[in-house]
């Protein structure tokens, strides 16, 4: 098997950006470990504060921001930051040529179960327009990413990674402490039997993304003629990761539950970088209008509904009319 820095450099990746990618890979061994040990590591259960997006953070939550924080604005190759558990940019080394936006801990409510969770994270080019410690150093489309990927902790500790090319999956090598390349290629087929969506919100979607739910769980005696399965991990990372492995179709639609706050996922650390991995794998990423890689962000912090997966039925949604 390949290890991850000589199938970056086979990839044509520059030296600089593997060293970012490496440095990001350096935390997230040490995250897997903290997982792996539970409770015997004492970071189970819930702090006693909020972070910018006024959620109680786990103490598992502020322990791998803290990890990822530290170890990447000690990077040469890093002029800043965001977070999702920041309230603002956080400035590196003035002159490096990357920024790295990060979610350390997606999933942070099936810590405490033992589910799946995981931290993905996202690499642009630095601009040299606008200072280091800038939000608009993050103003940027989706489609200027460089990197993007997650890190997958479960049973084993598994990393998605595109660099512009085919989406890749490694599987970290315990014994020697390195990602190896389990699966060159990964694809999503455009046609699919399983969804992936919180039922819990249903009486708060808009009418198509009710009419169009109501076809899945119809079945064969619905309009569709097929029989869908519905998954749910509660866990954004868990679900697109299986829609990578086997296929389907993950969807956060907006919804009238917080009127404040008609989208739940994050356009910067979690709805762009996940983009990427399912269009390099041949899927489809929408917002149910719009294409998620060409919205330009207006906040850091900016939320926005996501339907990834399964090309035609990505098509399907969007088409669906009540």
């Amino acid at each position: 098997m390949k290890r991850l820095i000589p199938t970056l450099r086979a990839d044509n990746v520059p030296l600089e950006l593997i060293m970012v990618i490496r440095t990001i890979l350096a935390a997230s061994k040490e995250i897997s470990f903290r997982v792996s040990q539970g409770a015997l590591s004492g970071i189970l259960g819930s702090s006693l504060d909020e972070n910018i997006q006024g959620e109680t953070q786990k103490k598992l939550d502020i322990l791998s921001n803290q990890l990822l924080k530290d170890i990447l604005l000690s990077s040469p190759d890093v002029r800043a930051i965001a977070s999702e558990e920041e309230d603002d940019v956080v400035a590196g080394i003035e002159d490096a040529p990357y920024i790295v936006a990060f979610d350390p801990l997606d999933g942070s409510s099936n810590i405490d179960i033992n589910g799946q969770i995981g931290t993905i994270f996202t690499i642009y080019a630095a601009r040299d327009d606008v200072p280091a410690d800038s939000p608009l150093q993050f103003a940027q489309p989706g489609t200027a990413q460089l990197a993007a990927g997650y890190v997958l902790y479960g049973p084993s500790t598994l990393l998605v990674l595109t660099t512009g090319g085919p989406t890749r999956l490694y599987t970290l090598d315990q014994t020697h402490g390195g990602y190896l390349l389990t699966q060159d290629e990964m694809e999503i087929e455009p046609d699919t039997a399983e969804f992936a969506i919180n039922m819990s919100n249903q009486r708060f979607w808009n009418q198509d993304t009710q009419a169009y739910i109501n076809q899945l769980i119809a079945g064969e005696t619905g309009p569709r003629g097929k029989r869908f399965n519905m998954r749910w991990n509660g866990a954004m990372v868990g679900d697109v990761h299986r829609v990578l492995q086997r296929g389907g179709i993950f969807l956060y639609p907006s919804d009238t539950k917080n009127p404040g706050q008609p989208s739940k996922l994050r356009l910067l650390y979690e709805a762009n970088p996940m983009a990427m991995l399912v269009e390099n794998a041949g899927g489809k990423a929408v917002t149910g209008e719009d294409r998620i890689l060409d919205i330009m962000p207006s906040d850091l912090h900016q939320r926005v509904p996501v339907i990834m997966g399964a090309a035609n039925e990505v098509d399907e949604f969007v088409n669906t009319k009540a």
